[in-house]
């Protein structure tokens, strides 16, 4: 008789069939954790990155393949410019986070780079928990010194299920503090960088923070440590101009941590939307376009211009929204501002006269807008007979000799 399984297995389970059985999850990183807490609503993205499905592999199997991701040179710099950073030790990481963060602090001369291999994903949560343990611990005793950790991995739980992630260092300071830290490859240009980018990053940077204030809670829960501070301005490093030395810079995340837990918080959880879907439904990219359209389509999704650059299925839900008609696909504040009025044809009608209560403040906006276009369109200029201008007068030949 087989044992009963538990709800975790259960949803594992459930999540390994949405997947396919024979295709293996891909990870939830945290810039996919930024950009799906930027539009919570969207159940269709949070159950495909619950369930680990590749949505690239997915866009390209509905014949809507994107653009979106990194290039592989942008990748192959980026680490290459990442191994500069964390040579020797990570001894000029180390400087650049005592001078833009920790300027009191004695300076990091060496550091303790503890090992966090393990095997899987679990187990090597559970060894970079331990380090930051032991090393939170020896800061409360004031004993400690400065510590890298080098890609750890931290757990976070989005809508009921564990995302791994792994950020690119964490130092704990000798106060036993945790700092988060970001490397990328877009260049630092006399001490500033693209906004965009800089936004981009801080806001993968705060889910990491998220994370580690997880971490901070369970090891207070547990008493063997004082709760460590988890510092909200993280270490932002890029390349000099363009040369290959890098640069540092302090960014304050507070912000974009409020936002993004609230946003978190209001994911729907992942077994709920899993409930609700017909029985047998998988999104293996190898199924018949038909039955992987449906199954696509069985989940409501929420689109917006901004998935464009977040999200590998935009292509695909960008036509389903314009041959739906909706407002969505002109930007969310198109939306919120048309109110109850969810489709073109539904803004239409109502501009028209056709449908809608007139003293809806958002319907009589329209039918004004309405009334000035139509005045514009049918006003005629009136036009005017051009002057009879005198022709000029040409010198004759003599004339113009005697001049």
């Amino acid at each position: 008789m087989p044992l009963p399984r538990t709800p975790g297995t259960a949803l594992r389970q459930r999540l390994a069939e949405l997947r396919g059985p024979q295709v293996p999850p891909k990870a939830l990183d945290a810039r996919a954790l930024a950009a799906l807490a930027a539009n919570p609503g969207c159940k269709r993205r949070a159950i495909l990155d619950g369930a680990g499905v590749n949505k690239t592999a997915l866009a390209s199997a509905l014949g809507a393949p994107s653009g979106f991701g990194q290039s592989q040179f942008a990748l192959v710099r980026g680490n290459t410019f990442e191994a500069r950073v964390k040579a020797d030790g990570g001894a000029e990481l180390l400087r650049l986070v005592h001078e833009k963060l920790d300027p009191g602090a004695v300076p990091p001369t060496k550091a303790e780079v503890p090992d966090l291999t393990a095997t899987g994903p679990e187990g090597r949560t559970a060894r970079t928990a331990l380090a930051l343990r032991d090393a939170a611990q020896a800061g409360a005793r004031g004993t400690g010194g400065w510590t890298l950790l080098d890609h750890p991995m931290l757990a976070l739980d989005v809508a009921g299920s564990p995302a791994f992630l792994e950020p690119d260092a964490v130092v704990v300071h000798p106060d036993g503090g945790w700092t988060v830290v970001e490397i990328k490859s877009f260049p630092m240009l006399d001490g500033s960088a693209d906004p965009a980018k800089v936004g981009a990053a801080a806001r993968q940077a705060a889910v990491y923070v998220l994370a580690l204030e997880e971490v901070a809670a369970r090891l207070t829960q547990d008493g063997t440590v004082p709760k460590p501070t988890v510092n909200h301005r993280v270490l932002l490093v890029c390349p000099k101009d363009f040369s290959n030395l890098p640069a540092a810079s302090a960014v304050d995340v507070r912000k974009q941590r409020a936002v993004t837990g609230r946003q978190l918080s209001r994911l729907t959880r992942i077994e709920d939307i899993a409930d609700t879907l017909p029985e047998g439904t998988c999104f293996a990219p190898d199924l018949p376009t038909a039955e992987l359209t449906a199954a696509v389509e069985s989940v409501p999704a929420e689109y917006a211009p901004e998935c464009l650059s977040a999200c590998e299925l935009a292509f695909h839900c960008r036509g389903r929204s314009r041959a739906q008609g909706a407002v969505t696909s002109l930007g969310r504040s198109v939306r919120a501002e048309l109110g109850a009025l969810t489709t073109v044809d539904d803004v239409l009608a109502a501009a028209h006269g056709h449908s809608g209560d007139p003293a809806d403040p958002t319907v009589a906006a329209l039918r004004r807008a309405a009334a000035l276009r139509a005045e514009a369109l049918n006003t005629q200029s009136v036009s005017l007979p051009s002057p009879e201008l005198p022709s000029p007068e040409l010198p004759s030949p003599e004339g113009a000799a005697c001049r």
